[in-house]
C-alpha cells in the first residue's frame, strides 16, 4: 500500500493496466477524502466562494497538466467535484490506475496547503 507521500513523490506514466480491485481500496486510504465512485475515484471540496474556486481550480490545472493526466471537475460557485479514471486501461474502456492517486494525492496537498 502506498502512502501518501509516496504518491506524491511519483509521476503520472503511460499505462495500460488498471489496478486489481483488491488493491483499490488500499491506495483510497492513502487519499482518505476520496471514494470510490464506479469505475473512477471522486472527492468535493468546498470553498468560501466562487473566487476560492477558481483559484483552486487554476492551481490544480497547472499539476494535472504537467502530470498529462486529467480529470472531470465540476465547477460551481462555492464546490469542485473531481472525478479521476483512465481512459486507456481495460482495453480503452476505462478504469483505475495508480495515476489516478498520484494526481488525487497532489490535488489534495493544494488544496490542504492554500484553502484548507
Amino acid at each position: 500500500m502506498p502512502s501518501t507521500p509516496e504518491l506524491l513523490a511519483r509521476k503520472c506514466h503511460p499505462t495500460e493496466t488498471a489496478l486489481p480491485a483488491a488493491e483499490i481500496g488500499s491506495y483510497l486510504s492513502a487519499v482518505p477524502e476520496w471514494q470510490l465512485d464506479g469505475s473512477r475515484i471522486a472527492r468535493s471540496y468546498q470553498f468560501k466562494n466562487y473566487y476560492e474556486t477558481l483559484a483552486f481550480m487554476n492551481a490544480i490545472a497547472y499539476v494535472i497538466h504537467l502530470e498529462d493526466h486529467h480529470p472531470e471537475i465540476v465547477l460551481t460557485f462555492n464546490r469542485c467535484v473531481i472525478r479521476f479514471d483512465t481512459h486507456s486501461v481495460n482495453g480503452g474502456k476505462g478504469g483505475i490506475s495508480e495515476n489516478d492517486f498520484i494526481c488525487a494525492a497532489k490535488v489534495d496537498a493544494i488544496f490542504q496547503q492554500s484553502f484548507s
